[in-house]
């Protein structure tokens, strides 16, 4: 959780100061007037990076040679990120240099829901390992090392590949992988049940019209069905040869929940698809306040994009009742969903004003 928000030079933003409130806070603007660079400096100062531009260089408002942002988290810890066209990123936390971005990530667990979220349908495995690799890293002490060795070890023995060695030098990795992929497994599917237990509640809250639905949970490890991973890795070896990459492993897994035994990507609107997106980031956000008792930062980017009045109210209603520090934008909002809400007003880069 942040307190004491100051930006400079971020985009169009000069310099402001928001002192956040602990649940949510709507910031309002029309299109361009800095809204969205709000999240995207909290998002920089949680994870060293933006979620809208690969280098930070593009970030810094024109003409300026920085941009800084700073935040105290619940802690009262101080934290703060800073960017120099000359000399880089340096990002201190508790007034110390930081030596891993994993150490902010640990203090700051946040979760990003773009407008278009409802792509999260379409955009592969990658992206749904991803969301649910967020949520160990959070919970599970052990998993960032576990998925960080495997990642080495998958390099080497694809190093390998691509070097065409012989078949024994290989598989001189195939043990390490195995033994690392196959935990990284038990871990996803513990975290899953408990990830589907929370969404079974949350979703039908968004989605009224599925309070009735049933709810399943599909998992695929990554390779065949029945196999160890070494097994399946030794298999492979002939088509791993030619392809030069490692084709089976928890790098190739993926997961969904089907809803009345249908995928959602089929039978959901836009809408209902976004509203998916939110339940598993609120989930997520509610186990990880169940085990480490953090609370969670959601930054949601237009909140009116897909959703119409009813469905928003739903999505604020839920967020209320959650662990959660939330940050939203809107161009616009229905007077009932700003009241007892902290709101900020921001126009060509400039906080306007304040209120709850």
């Amino acid at each position: 959780m942040l307190g004491q928000l100051n930006i400079n030079n971020v985009r169009n933003i000069t310099d402001i100061r928001i002192q956040p409130s602990a649940g949510i806070n709507l910031i309002l603007g029309s299109n361009g007037s800095g809204k969205t660079s709000v999240l995207e400096a909290i998002h920089m100062l949680a994870l060293g990076k933006s979620f809208r531009s690969r280098s930070l260089k593009s970030v810094v408002q024109f003409s300026q040679p920085q941009l800084q942002v700073t935040a105290k988290t619940s802690s009262n810890i101080p934290v703060g990120l800073q960017y120099s066209i000359d000399s880089g990123l340096s990002i201190r936390l508790n007034n110390a240099p930081l030596k891993r971005l994993s150490e902010l990530a640990t203090q700051l667990p946040l979760q990003f829901i773009p407008a278009n979220c409802h792509q999260f349908f379409e955009q592969g495995p990658k992206y749904r390992r991803q969301l649910l690799d967020w949520g160990l890293f959070h919970v599970e002490p052990n998993f960032n090392y576990l998925w960080q060795s495997y990642k080495k070890v998958l390099q080497q023995r694809n190093s390998a590949l691509r070097q065409h060695k012989q078949v024994n030098e290989i598989q001189l990795w195939d043990s390490q992988l195995a033994s690392h992929g196959e935990e990284i497994t038990k871990l996803r599917k513990m975290q899953l049940s408990r990830l589907l237990k929370e969404f079974e509640n949350i979703f039908p809250r968004l989605c009224p019209v599925y309070e009735n639905a049933s709810y399943e949970l599909k998992y695929r490890d990554g390779w065949l069905k029945g196999e160890s991973l070494l097994s399946a890795l030794t298999a492979s070896i002939s088509r791993d040869q030619q392809l030069a990459y490692t084709r089976s492993g928890s790098h190739a897994a993926d997961w969904l929940f089907k809803i009345n035994d249908s995928d959602p990507s089929e039978v959901f609107s836009r809408g209902q698809q976004k509203l998916f997106y939110l339940a598993l980031c609120m989930a997520q956000a509610t186990i990880t306040a169940q085990n480490n008792h953090e609370t969670s930062i959601l930054l949601f980017d237009d909140l009116s994009s897909e959703l119409d009045l009813l469905h928003q109210v739903n999505v604020l209603k839920e967020l209320d009742e959650l662990p959660v520090q939330a940050f939203i934008t809107a161009t616009e909002l229905d007077a009932a969903l700003t009241e007892n809400h902290t709101l900020f007003h921001v126009k060509q880069g400039r906080l306007l004003e304040s209120g709850s």
